[in-house]
């Protein structure tokens, strides 16, 4: 499998659309109300359809950020036999949809008006997955549209922004997801450090279309298809528990090769790494020894490599059945974990840091950001 990489025409032509499941951009009425009265602003929704779970927000501006109001998150296989058969099964679209009915029902009640509900690299690549997308139209009343890669990476950064280092000049944002993972880095050393959170957000318009000024600069980004579920699945056959996670690092950390950041000498210094996914919070919850999770404990939390190889040597020890049981991990988290493992590890092995900023944030907060941005109902101020 060949990861995918931007073709600069494509990384400027990448506006934000209103999908059709949205009534239109909010009224400048709504815009004021918003501002001035956070309690009266109107509700946006973000859908994150991915390989493996099925994950919604519904939030209100508040400030330079949201609140949330509703939230929802089933892990649905949807990419379930993908590898083999180049399809999404019945039983997996089944599961799906009974998912996204809830969703919708969530949507009803709240009365949400402006939503992107997206798919990601399972429907990319299934050869029916238009076919999917017609039945959930017919089935839930739901419009999903299936996001390019670019468009994933460019929503999994700005909704990290918040998290970015004043002193950070080198930036690397990793989304680990279930049928792939993105990779973008930025380099901010020409932004002032008092706005170089708010340069990220600007990303929303595009990797290269961020108005004028000093801004964040792409310097390479990359769409590699190998996800925690993807990962996992190449090496299915391979018995020995150990033996199956050294051949998944190293085999992620060869479809990097054509990652240009990757053969760069990059110093120690104001390089920041910040990690979003799954496997990511799941490591910072079992070395926090959080039995129950805490969002508030987990988002924003600074991890030492020494801290995360620990944690998977732990994971190692414990082997597939007690990995299972281990309540840190959690039921839906226990057969994946390993392969996530496997992609942070090649990724704290690569780069010149011995530290990773956890965020508890992706694609749905991104979509979030990048709705309200557009209808200009986020007060401008730091992302903190």
């Amino acid at each position: 499998m060949t990861p995918e990489r931007p073709r600069r025409a494509d990384a400027t032509d990448a506006p934000v659309e209103t999908p059709e499941t949205g009534l239109g951009p909010v009224s400048r009425a709504d815009v004021s109300s918003a501002l001035s009265d956070p309690g009266s602003a109107p509700l946006y929704a973000a859908l994150d359809l991915g390989t493996n779970s099925c994950r919604m927000l519904i939030a209100q501006p508040l400030g330079s950020q949201f609140s949330i109001i509703d939230s929802f998150s089933k892990s649905v296989q949807l990419g379930v036999g993908l590898e083999a058969s180049g399809r999404l099964s019945r039983s997996s679209m089944a599961r799906t949809i009974q998912a996204l009915r809830i969703c919708e029902k969530k949507i009803e009640k709240h009365g949400v008006r402006r939503m992107r509900l997206v798919a990601t690299e399972a429907c990319r690549r299934a050869r029916n997955a238009r076919d999917f997308i017609r039945q959930v139209r017919r089935e839930t009343g739901l419009a999903l549209e299936i996001i390019a890669p670019e468009e994933e990476a460019r929503l999994a950064v700005i909704s990290c922004a918040p998290l970015v280092n004043a002193f950070t000049e080198q930036l690397l944002v990793v989304d680990i997801g279930g049928g792939s993972t993105e990779l973008v880095w930025i380099d901010l050393s020409g932004v002032e450090p008092v706005n170089r959170a708010r340069a990220i957000m600007r990303l929303h318009m595009g990797f290269n279309a961020q108005g004028e000024g000093a801004v964040a600069r792409v310097v390479d980004w990359i769409s590699v298809p190998l996800g925690v579920a993807t990962l996992k699945d190449q090496f299915i056959d391979v018995d020995d528990d150990a033996a199956r996670f050294a051949l998944m690092s190293w085999f992620f950390e060869e479809n990097l090769a054509k990652f240009s950041p990757y053969n760069a000498t990059n110093p120690r210094q104001g390089f920041q790494i910040i990690g979003t996914s799954g496997t990511v919070t799941t490591v910072a919850a079992s070395f926090l020894n959080l039995k129950r999770y805490d969002r508030t404990k987990v988002d924003g939390l600074q991890m030492t490599s020494d801290q995360i190889d620990l944690v998977i040597r732990e994971y190692l020890s414990l082997g597939p059945e007690g990995r299972r049981t281990d309540p840190r991990i959690g039921r839906d988290r226990h057969a994946l974990i390993m392969s996530g493992a496997a992609i942070l590890q090649a990724l704290m092995r690569i780069w010149p840091t011995d530290r990773l900023s956890v965020a508890d944030r992706g694609l749905r907060e991104g979509l979030l950001y990048a709705q309200m941005s557009v209808d200009g109902v986020l007060q401008d101020g730091p992302y903190t």
